[in-house]
């Protein structure tokens, strides 16, 4: 029973009129980079019907032969795509060609300043692939019959970019998509047989289905006629090729095609092994990040091959999430062509190819770390590299040395300091590393918990991102010595003779018990500081309690996190704290202490439990002062 959709005009998601109404308006500087997309996408498109055949050879309808074929009309005006891969249905067409299904958008936008150079190169990282026809044409037709269905399930989808797409059905014999091109008047150049052969030489040579357009050779001997049409690219899967035979402008090229990225990449690493197991990789770090790289749910940008067919996109298996920032291709000999996602996962040879891949990739990001580019790699992808110290234990220490932190020897917020370095730089008699927790780079370096390093020119890491306390959870040492905060438990600085604990006498001194009974419920404790040299108060906690800056991320997680209260340590040598011991006023002593507290809390980045309060007792003091 022949069954017919009627046609619709539907609106374009918002996001989609957004990038459109971008690229309608030439951001792009190389208009060019259009055909590289389709192409890059019927490539796609080619690969999954291969993979999905695996299991239903019904899908080839008869006819396995790949191919895209690319033919324009310079009097139309048009320029055709055609593929012979796996198809769209109405409801695929809706799908892709209405929304972008692409995590990250509202960051797209939010990050989009008006200035189109810039812009440009926001569009290039976000990838659009489809929606780059519209950079050349005001009008763009799609049809398209899924693979295994009937001829009256074709689909037409056709839109001039401006906000609406029509869809209808249509027949169509062949499976595969076709996208035709009705060019600008400012595009016509692109309508030239010579003009697209360079093109897809020069972006599109390594694409492993042959690339057809008409022959504009002249007849062969003993040929009466040319052929139709003939191969334009190699149409040889790159990484199976000699390193040595690969120009750097074909490993670019290749990047941008599995990437759909407009940049180059920062490096990339070629290997082949063989043996008793045989397998390829090639790996691609980007030059910047996706807006996706937190995501969770983002695809890995792996592509797994057997035998050089086309297994699957985001294999998951073949990298830990910390390297989920790396684009590349695993193509090995060692597993069934229909291999699944579960076989996978119980593979021993995948777990052999991953472990040799991520000291492949962390080999290659070692050798950055030796030049002077690091923090071109560090900025973008540093935050996702630390997940490797929680993830890998095995890599741990490998990684480790990658890492790079802020410090108080530097006053700069970059993070530029390595474990090995701040290692070189310890004080004679320093056992551990120390660091410090904090939300910002600026509470950090102005914590009271320094003043004592800063004395004793003693350095300390300044650790200011969310996973850095799942970091230093993990990384407990580093090359022997212990990682310590300087916000927790009693200090033992190099040069003191003992431990820097208060005599009985003095913690038992008539102002410290004074403050433990104001205070009493408030804090575990009140002790004399050997933290401390400007100011009056901070709080500390135990060894193994939780710091207050993880408490305060997972309360933002929305996680409960009970009430932990926390040891005041005192200045007693600050004017405040001699003031206070002359105090005799009971209730004044008592808002006195409380607010010594409460600055301690301030100090650190908290939250006070009564703000109101806190400013009532503050104003009543400064007004007793002016008095």
């Amino acid at each position: 029973m022949t069954t017919t959709a009627p046609k619709e005009t539907l609106g374009f998601q918002s996001e989609v009129n957004q990038l459109l109404d971008l690229v309608i308006n030439s951001l792009y500087s190389n208009r060019e980079i259009f055909l590289r997309e389709l192409i890059s996408n019927a490539s796609d498109a080619i690969e999954k019907l291969r993979f999905s055949a695996l299991s239903d050879e019904a899908l080839y309808e008869g006819d396995a032969a790949a191919g895209i074929e690319v033919d324009f009309d310079r009097e139309a005006r048009t320029v055709t795509l055609r593929d012979t891969g796996i198809g769209m249905t109405r409801e695929d067409v809706i799908a892709q060609l209405g929304t972008i299904a692409k995590s990250g958008t509202k960051e797209f936008f939010g990050g989009l300043s008006g200035d189109a150079r810039q812009d440009s190169q926001l569009i290039g990282q976000f990838g659009v692939g489809f929606y780059a026809a519209f950079i050349v044409a005001d009008n763009v037709t799609v049809l398209s019959r899924r693979a295994g269905s009937a001829p009256d399930t074709g689909v037409r989808w056709e839109s001039d970019g401006r906000g609406e797409f029509t869809v209808e059905a249509c027949l169509r014999s062949r499976r595969g998509t076709e996208v035709i091109l009705h060019l600008k008047e400012d595009a016509q150049e692109f309508a030239d047989a010579y003009r697209l052969r360079a093109l897809v030489k020069k972006y599109s040579d390594h694409i492993a289905v042959p690339i057809a357009m008409p022959a504009i050779a002249p007849p062969r001997d003993g040929e009466e006629t040319p052929p139709a049409r003939e191969t334009v690219n190699s149409a040889t899967a790159l990484w199976v090729r000699s390193k040595q035979d690969i120009p750097d402008a074909d490993y670019q090229s290749f990047y941008k095609h599995i990437a759909h990225d407009f940049e180059d990449p920062m490096t990339w690493v070629h290997t082949k092994s063989e043996g008793k197991l045989e397998y390829t990789t090639l790996f691609f770090i980007p030059a910047r990040a996706p807006f996706d790289l937190f995501d969770r749910e983002a695809q890995r940008g792996i592509k797994l091959y057997v035998q050089r067919v086309f297994i699957m996109d985001d294999a998951e298996q073949l990298l830990p999430r910390y390297l989920r920032f790396v684009r590349g291709v695993v193509d090995t000999r060692d597993l069934p062509l229909n291999v699944s996602r579960e076989l996978l996962q119980r593979n021993k040879a995948i777990d052999t190819i991953r472990g040799a891949s991520v000291k492949k990739i962390l080999g290659l990001i070692e050798t950055l770390a030796e030049g002077d580019d690091y923090a071109k790699f560090w900025q973008p992808f540093g935050r996702v590299l630390k997940e490797g110290i929680i993830e890998d234990a095995g890599n741990r220490e490998r990684v480790a040395k990658l890492l790079r932190f802020a410090s108080t020897q530097t006053d700069q917020a970059e993070p530029t300091t390595a474990l090995e370095a701040y290692v070189a730089r310890m004080k004679e008699g320093q056992k551990a590393i120390y660091f410090l927790t904090a939300e910002t780079h600026a509470t950090a370096k102005s914590s009271p918990h320094l003043e004592v390093f800063r004395a004793r020119g003693i350095e300390v890491l300044l650790l200011c991102e969310p996973v850095d306390e799942w970091v230093v959870q993990q990384l407990t040492e580093f090359d022997g010595k212990p990682l310590r905060s300087v916000m927790q438990g009693k200090l033992e600085l190099p040069g003191d003779e003992e431990p820097a604990t208060p005599a009985a006498e003095v913690e038992d001194s008539a102002l410290i018990a004074k403050l433990k009974q104001a205070l009493e419920g408030k804090v575990s404790a009140v002790r004399p500081s050997t933290r401390l040299t400007d100011s009056p108060a901070c709080l500390v906690g135990d060894d193994y309690d939780m710091s207050v800056n993880l408490q305060r991320i997972l309360r933002a997680a929305g996680q409960e996190v009970p009430p932990a209260r926390r040891i005041l340590e005192v200045n007693e040598r600050h004017p405040l704290l001699i003031r206070l011991a002359t105090e005799e006023g009971e209730q004044r002593f008592a808002d006195l202490a409380q607010m010594l507290f409460e600055q301690a809390v301030l100090v650190e980045g908290g939250r006070l439990d009564d703000p109101a309060a806190f400013v009532r007792r503050l104003n009543t003091f400064l007004t007793d002062v002016v008095a």
